[in-house]
C-alpha cells in the first residue's frame, strides 16, 4: 500500500487539501471556497465553522480523487492564514467570528502596545513592530470594545489551529504561526512572558508551541468519522502560510530566498539565527523548519499591479500578448518609472495612504514602455526588501526561488534577475503552502528524516534566469531614482487621499 500524507491550507478564501505519496508526488488536490465578512469599513471577519466544514469536504474529495484507501494516509500537516484571532470559551466553543489578518480596526491598540513596551523593546523581543494585521492588537480590541466576550475567553487560537483542535481535540500551534502573533519571544521560540505581562494577557489562554514537523496530536474518533481518515492519524505542527510555502519550494537553507510573485509580493529569506530589522520594517518570524528563522518583506501589489493595469488599460488582452512587445524595450523603459503602491504599501513603507504613479512619461512612450515600466516597478519594489535584509545583516543571498502567477512570465523573471542581480530559479512544485504542509507531515511521519532531506528529494529546479551584468548595471541607476519617488510623493499622496 502506498504511504501518503495530506497538507491542509486554511486560507482566507478556501480550505485546500493536497495528497502526496512518500516520494513527494502530488496525487490529488481539492479546494472548498468560502466567504469572509466586512460588517464595517476596515473590518474583516470569518466564522471558524467555515474552515472546519471546508477542510472536511476537501479532505474527502482529495482522498477520493487520489484513488487511495484512507488508511494509506499516515500524517496530516496544517498551514493557513496567519495572525487571525479565534476566541474559545472553557468548553471550546467559538465566542465570536474570527478577526482576520487583513482587518484594519486596531490602530489605537497598536499605539497602546508601543506605549506599554516601547517600540524598540517590542521589536527587540518579537522581531516586529505593532501592525494592525497581527493578533495581539486584536486581543486588546476585544478587551476594550467587547468586555462581555473577553470575560469568557479561555483559549486563543490561530485559524489553522482551530482546525487542528477540531481534528485532534488538542490546543496547539506551530512556532512559525506563533511568531506572527506579536506575543512571541523570537529568539526563545516561545511565548514572551514580558510581552504577555505588559499587555495583561493570561499565558494560560495560549496553546503549547511545536516545531513544524512535530506531532501535536492524533485524529479523534469524531474527526475520523467526519473526514473519513483513520482515527489516530498523526497531525503535525505545520506552519504559517509563508513558512509552509517556503518549505514547498525548498527555501529552507540560509542563502536560499523564496520570492512569491502573486497578487502581493513576498520575499522570504531563511536564516540560521534570528535577524531583526531595527525599525521593524521587515517581519522576523520563526521558520517551520526546527531551529531556523526567516526575514520577510511584503509588497501589497505585485502581480496585482499588472492585473490592474491589464484590466484597466488593456481590457480583453491576454497577458502573453500584452507582455510580448515589452521585451524589445530597453531596461529603464527609456526613463519611465512605475510606483506600484496601488493599495498602499507594507515594506519598506508601512503606509496605507501611499499611492501609485507613472513618472517620466513623454510622447515617445508607447504601451510597450508602460507595460515594461510596470514589470520593472514591481521588481524595484521587491528589491527594497532585499536591501533591508542585507542592511539587517543577511549577507548570503545565493539563489532566489520564484513562484506565483507572475513567475510564469520569462520576461518578468529575467527583469527580476537583473534588478536583484542574483540567479532566479523555478521549481517543480506549484501548490505552495499546502505542499509544504504535506512535506512537514511526511517528516513527522518518518518518510524523510528531516525537512532539508524532504525538500532535496521532492523539490527540483526546472528553469533558471541568470543576471546579465550589463543590464544589472543599467538598472542600478534607475533603482536609485525609484527609491526617491516615495519620499518625494508622500505628502501629495496623503493630501490626495484626504481629498478623495
Amino acid at each position: 500500500m502506498t504511504t501518503c500524507f495530506i497538507g491542509i491550507d486554511v486560507s482566507t478564501t478556501a480550505a485546500k487539501a493536497l495528497v502526496i505519496d512518500d516520494a513527494g508526488t502530488v496525487l490529488a488536490v481539492a479546494s472548498t471556497e468560502y466567504p469572509f465578512d466586512t460588517p464595517r469599513p476596515l473590518w474583516s471577519e470569518q466564522h471558524p465553522d467555515l474552515w472546519w466544514n471546508g477542510t472536511v469536504q476537501s479532505i474527502r474529495q482529495a482522498v477520493d480523487r487520489a484513488g487511495i484507501s484512507p488508511t494509506a494516509v499516515k500524517g496530516v500537516g496544517l498551514t493557513g492564514q496567519m495572525h487571525g484571532l479565534t476566541l474559545l470559551d472553557e468548553q471550546g466553543q467559538v465566542l465570536r467570528p474570527a478577526i482576520l489578518w487583513n482587518d484594519q480596526r486596531t490602530g489605537a491598540e497598536c499605539d497602546e502596545i508601543r506605549a506599554r513596551l516601547g517600540k524598540a523593546r517590542l521589536v527587540q523581543i518579537t522581531g516586529n513592530d505593532a501592525l494592525t494585521g497581527f493578533t495581539a492588537p486584536k486581543i486588546l480590541w476585544v478587551r476594550r470594545h467587547e468586555p462581555d466576550i473577553y470575560a469568557r475567553v479561555r483559549h486563543i487560537l490561530l485559524p489553522k489551529d482551530y482546525v487542528r483542535f477540531r481534528l485532534t481535540g488538542q490546543y496547539a500551534t506551530d512556532r512559525a504561526g506563533g511568531a506572527g502573533t506579536l506575543l512571541f519571544d523570537l529568539a526563545r521560540r516561545d511565548w514572551s512572558p514580558e510581552v504577555l505581562e505588559a499587555l495583561e494577557i493570561p499565558a494560560e489562554w495560549l496553546p503549547p508551541t511545536h516545531e513544524g514537523p512535530e506531532i501535536t496530536g492524533h485524529l479523534s474518533a469524531a474527526a475520523a468519522q467526519a473526514t473519513g481518515l483513520p482515527e489516530g492519524t498523526p497531525v503535525v505542527g505545520g506552519g504559517g502560510d509563508q513558512a509552509a510555502q517556503a518549505v514547498g519550494v525548498g527555501a529552507v537553507q540560509p542563502g536560499i530566498v523564496a520570492l512569491t510573485l502573486g497578487t502581493s509580493g513576498v520575499v522570504f529569506a531563511s536564516t540560521g539565527e534570528p535577524f531583526v530589522e531595527p525599525e521593524g520594517r521587515l517581519h522576523a518570524f520563526c521558520h517551520a523548519v526546527p531551529g531556523r528563522w526567516h526575514l520577510m518583506g511584503v509588497m501589497l501589489s505585485a502581480a496585482g499591479s499588472l492585473r490592474w493595469y491589464r484590466d484597466t488599460l488593456a481590457a480583453g488582452t491576454d497577458f502573453d500578448t500584452l507582455l510580448a512587445p515589452a521585451a524589445a524595450v530597453p531596461p529603464g523603459s527609456e526613463g519611465l518609472l512605475f510606483l506600484p503602491y496601488l493599495t498602499g504599501e507594507r515594506t519598506p513603507h508601512p503606509d496605507p495612504l501611499a499611492r501609485g504613479a507613472w513618472v517620466g512619461l513623454t510622447v515617445r512612450h508607447t504601451q510597450a514602455h508602460i507595460t515594461r515600466a510596470v514589470l520593472e516597478g514591481v521588481a524595484f519594489g521587491l528589491r527594497d526588501s532585499f536591501e533591508l535584509m542585507k542592511a539587517a545583516g543577511l549577507s548570503r543571498i545565493d539563489q532566489v526561488r520564484v513562484s506565483g502567477g507572475g513567475a510564469r512570465s520569462a520576461l518578468w523573471r529575467q527583469i527580476l534577475a537583473d534588478v536583484l542581480d542574483v540567479e532566479l530559479v523555478t521549481v517543480t512544485t506549484t501548490e505552495g503552502a499546502a505542499y509544504g504542509a504535506a512535506l512537514l507531515a511526511g517528516v513527522g511521519g518518518g518518510a524523510w528524516p528531516d525537512v532539508d532531506t524532504a525538500c532535496a528529494q521532492a523539490v527540483s529546479i526546472t528553469g533558471t534566469a541568470a543576471p546579465q551584468p550589463e543590464q544589472a548595471a543599467r538598472y542600478e541607476d534607475f533603482y536609485h531614482q525609484y527609491r526617491a519617488l516615495y519620499p518625494a510623493l508622500k505628502e501629495i499622496s496623503h493630501h490626495l487621499s484626504r481629498l478623495a
